[in-house]
C-alpha cells in the first residue's frame, strides 16, 4: 500500500471516533497494554508530560512542546484530531512522522494488531509511542484523547500531569456532572507526580484534591496565584502578557481563551526546573513555527479579515463569542456547523444575533446536517442560508463580503479541517 491507501485502511478498518462517534469508543486498556508489550514498552524509553482537560489541551500541548524545543530538547508531540493530514498527530520537533514510517508500521504490524480489532486511536497511540522511542526523543508531550482514566495514553507515568479545565463534553462517556467528568480526567494523576490544574470549580476542585491526596501527588491550582497579571490582544495578532515571574511575554496565539491557557502553561513550566525564561519567551512567541499548530484564532487573510478557530463546545464558545463581539467591522459573516454530540443549542445562544450566517456541515458522519443546523438557528434568531459543504459556504461568504467585513469559520474542528483543506 502507498501512504494514501494506508491512511484509508486505518480509517476504514479501525473504528474511528472522529467519523462515527460512540461506536469507536473503547473503555479499557486491554488492547493498549497488549500492543505496548508487543512493542517492548516504548513509552518507558523517554520522559513524558501528560495533558488532559475539556478545552485548551491542544494549545497547551503545542506551547509546552515549543518551550521544550527552545530549551534544546528533542521533543515528541502527540495530539488529536488532525485537521488536514493524519501525520499531524505525531511530530518530533515540529516535523510530522514520514509517510514511509506510517506505511511501514501498518505493513509490518498488521498481522499482529488486526486480530485485536483495535480502535483507530489505540493503534495511532501505539504508532506514536513506538516512533518516539525510535527517534530517541528526550521528552514527549502527550495529549489525552478522551477523558483520562481509561484513555489509552494513560499507560504512561509522566514527569508532570496537566488538567486544563472541566466543562460538559462527551457526557455519554464521562458522566453528566462536572464532578464525574473531573473524576475521569483526574485518572491521569499518578503516584508522586506533580499535577497542575488550570481551572477548577467548587464541584471539581474536591475531586482533584482527593485524587492527588490518594496518589501522594503535589497539586498546583493555577488560579490560586496566577502567573498572568495582565493580558491584551496585539493589533498584529497574538497576545501580550504581563507575568509574575517571566516578565513580559509575547504570545503568538490569539484568542481570549489563550489567557487561561497561558496561565496554565506558566504554572506547568514552574514545575520543570530545567526550563529557563528565554525558553519560555521563545516558545510562546514561535509556537506555530516550532510545532505546526494551526486553527487557533488563526488569521487567514485581511480585507476582508478571515479567522478560523477549532473551538467546538460551550466551554470554548464562551470565549469565542466574547471575542467576536469585540471585532470592529462593517458586517460579520460566520460559516458555521457542528457535530451531533455537542450542545448546539447552548452554543447558538452565545452566537451574535446581528451576524450573517452560512450554515454548513463537515465531512464526518457525526456532522449535523446543514438543514437541521439551519432549522435550529431560526429558533435562536440567527439569520442566514444553508450550504452543502464548507467550501461552498465560505465561497458564498467571501463573495458577499466587502473589504471591511469580518468572516469567521468554525463551530467544529471538522469545519476548520475542511476549510483549510479545500480553501487554502
Amino acid at each position: 500500500m502507498n501512504y494514501q491507501e494506508t491512511v484509508n485502511y486505518l480509517f476504514n478498518v479501525t473504528p474511528v471516533f472522529e467519523k462515527i462517534g460512540a461506536g469507536a469508543y473503547k473503555a479499557g486498556l486491554e488492547n493498549t497494554l497488549l500492543m505496548d508489550e508487543h512493542f517492548g514498552h516504548p513509552h518507558r524509553k523517554f520522559k513524558t508530560i501528560h495533558i488532559a482537560g475539556t478545552n485548551g489541551k491542544g494549545s497547551c500541548s503545542h506551547t509546552l512542546a515549543a518551550i521544550l524545543q527552545s530549551a534544546g530538547m528533542k521533543v515528541g508531540l502527540y495530539t488529536s484530531p488532525h485537521l488536514v493530514d493524519f501525520r499531524e498527530r505525531i511530530r518530533v520537533n515540529g516535523q510530522t512522522i514520514s509517510e514511509k514510517d506510517v506505511v511501514d508500521f501498518v505493513e509490518k504490524e498488521r498481522s499482529f494488531f488486526e486480530p485485536l480489532h483495535p480502535s483507530f486511536f489505540e493503534l495511532t497511540t501505539a504508532m506514536a509511542f513506538k516512533y518516539f522511542a525510535e527517534q530517541e526523543v528526550d521528552v514527549a508531550v502527550i495529549e489525552v484523547g478522551l477523558g483520562g482514566r481509561l484513555d489509552c495514553t494513560n499507560i504512561i507515568t509522566p514527569i508532570l500531569s496537566v488538567i486544563t479545565n472541566i466543562s460538559f463534553d462527551h457526557t455519554q462517556f464521562l458522566g453528566d456532572t462536572l464532578a464525574s467528568i473531573a473524576s475521569e480526567k483526574a485518572g491521569i494523576i499518578k503516584d508522586g507526580v506533580p499535577v497542575v490544574i488550570g481551572e477548577a470549580t467548587t464541584e471539581t476542585r474536591p475531586v482533584f484534591e482527593a485524587r492527588a491526596l490518594e496518589k501522594g501527588a503535589p497539586i498546583i491550582f493555577a488560579e490560586d496565584l496566577p502567573e498572568i497579571i495582565a493580558a491584551q490582544p496585539v493589533a498584529s495578532g497574538g497576545m501580550l502578557y504581563e507575568t509574575r515571574n517571566f516578565g513580559q511575554l509575547k504570545g503568538e496565539l490569539g484568542g481570549l481563551y489563550q489567557v487561561k491557557n497561558a496561565n496554565t502553561i506558566l504554572k506547568a513550566v514552574s514545575q520543570l526546573p530545567f526550563i529557563g525564561r528565554k525558553d519560555v519567551e521563545a516558545g510562546f512567541a514561535h509556537v506555530s513555527e516550532l510545532t505546526g499548530l494551526v486553527g487557533r484564532w488563526q488569521k487567514m487573510q485581511e480585507h476582508p479579515t478571515v479567522i478560523c478557530d477549532t473551538g467546538h463546545n460551550v466551554g470554548g464558545w464562551i470565549y469565542l463569542s466574547e471575542q467576536l463581539k469585540q471585532q470592529e467591522c462593517r458586517q460579520m459573516r460566520i460559516v458555521f456547523g457542528m457535530v451531533d454530540d455537542k450542545d448546539i443549542d447552548s452554543v447558538m445562544e452565545l452566537l451574535p444575533k446581528d451576524a450573517t450566517y452560512y450554515f454548513t456541515k463537515g465531512t464526518t458522519k457525526r456532522a449535523i446536517n446543514e438543514e437541521k443546523v439551519y432549522e435550529k438557528a431560526q429558533h435562536h434568531g440567527l439569520k442566514g442560508e444553508k450550504y452543502p459543504d464548507v467550501k461552498t459556504a465560505y465561497e458564498a461568504a467571501l463573495k458577499d463580503a466587502s473589504a471591511e467585513d469580518f468572516i469567521f469559520v468554525g463551530g467544529s474542528s471538522y469545519i476548520v479541517s475542511d476549510f483549510l483543506f479545500t480553501c487554502f
